[in-house]
């Protein structure tokens, strides 16, 4: 099965996204809603053209992308810069930079951010309840 990606963009109070190569585009209030958005307009795209892009033939499933800054916008009623320093190893300083879109981070930087949630998804997913 192939990969299909899709970028996600802060777009003033919502999100965008889109699929390079392929004319379809949409807007939601959170991921969740733009997971939702996606897969209702690439359903509709497909109903609607008998000869879809090749990119959206046979079996695909979608991979959302997500720039830094976005993420960390996003998800700060869940991470605190400080937080995220912690789990990341980026200092917290530099973390605001990423934010504000002053700086974008380097392709190490990302790796860490990446790898820094990663970690804590296994902790937290370790964890049962008693």
């Amino acid at each position: 099965m192939k990969t299909v990606k899709v970028i996600v963009e802060h777009a003033g109070k919502n999100f965008s996204a889109y699929i390079e190569g392929a004319p379809i585009i949409t807007v939601g209030n959170d991921m969740r809603e733009i997971e939702d958005n996606m897969s209702e307009a690439i359903q509709l795209y497909l109903e609607d053209n008998p000869n879809p892009v090749e990119l959206l033939v046979g079996e695909f499933e979608l991979k959302f992308k997500i720039d830094a800054a976005t993420f960390i916008n996003y998800y700060s009623n869940i991470f605190t810069k400080a937080a995220l320093s912690r789990i990341t190893g980026i200092n917290e300083r530099q973390l605001w930079h990423y934010a504000a879109g002053v700086h974008k981070p380097r392709k190490t930087q990302l790796e860490k951010i990446q790898n820094g949630i990663k970690t804590l998804t296994k902790e937290l997913q370790a964890i049962s309840l008693v």
